[in-house]
């Protein structure tokens, strides 16, 4: 637990990174609603609610060469629905995928997501320069934190990925969901347990 804390006041104080482009994206469910409405292009800097509020943007692989919604990132995403009116308090959250915005709303309205923000990055390369895609289109889950200057300009401020290194995946980012802490508490922990998008009854 201290060592988690050191971790955690250390990136509290770390420099903020440089300007980023202010990207496009493509909106596809309003906060707090999951009904079909129209899709609406917003800029990264109008993802801020207020000033002094950081923004949180979760990576969804899913679009491009992942032409299926990833599992894991859903299971990640059916959390941060539940606690998102919480996470709001303190900061704005959204979720950006590679995916056609009609793919990426019937995905969320199969799981039900309400209170969260669902982006398609569209044309932009916002993925790409995060380290979210490659140049072939692969997908993979970040999770980036974004502040903004006095004067509008958005700054990139902390990323992190699940893959910690060659021989630990799956771990950079599992402090966000509850699911693998309540593994660890019974006798064979997490083991090489997977998500899936669909359990048999």
């Amino acid at each position: 637990m201290r060592h988690r804390e050191q971790v955690a006041e250390m990136r509290r104080g770390l420099p903020l990174g440089p300007t980023v482009p202010d990207y496009e994206f493509i909106e596809c469910i309003s906060p707090g609603d999951s009904s079909d409405g129209p899709a609406q292009s917003v800029r990264l800097h109008e993802l801020f609610s207020d000033l002094g509020r950081p923004l949180i943007a979760y990576h969804l692989m899913f679009g491009k060469s992942q032409t299926t919604p990833c599992p894991m990132c859903t299971m990640w995403i059916d959390g941060f629905s539940g606690i998102a009116h919480h996470v709001a308090q303190n900061a704005d959250f959204v979720v950006v995928a590679a995916a056609d915005v009609g793919p990426l709303q019937d995905h969320a309205h199969t799981r039900g997501w309400t209170g969260i923000r669902l982006l398609s990055a569209g044309s932009s390369t916002f993925k790409y320069d995060l380290g979210s895609e490659d140049a072939d289109g692969n997908q993979d889950s970040r999770v980036s934190v974004f502040v903004q200057d006095l004067d509008g300009g958005v700054r990139h401020f902390y990323t992190s990925a699940p893959r910690m290194s060659d021989d630990i995946d799956q771990r950079g980012i599992d402090l966000l969901c509850p699911t693998w802490h309540l593994l660890d508490l019974t006798p064979s922990g997490r083991d090489d347990w997977y998500a899936s998008l669909k359990y048999a009854p």
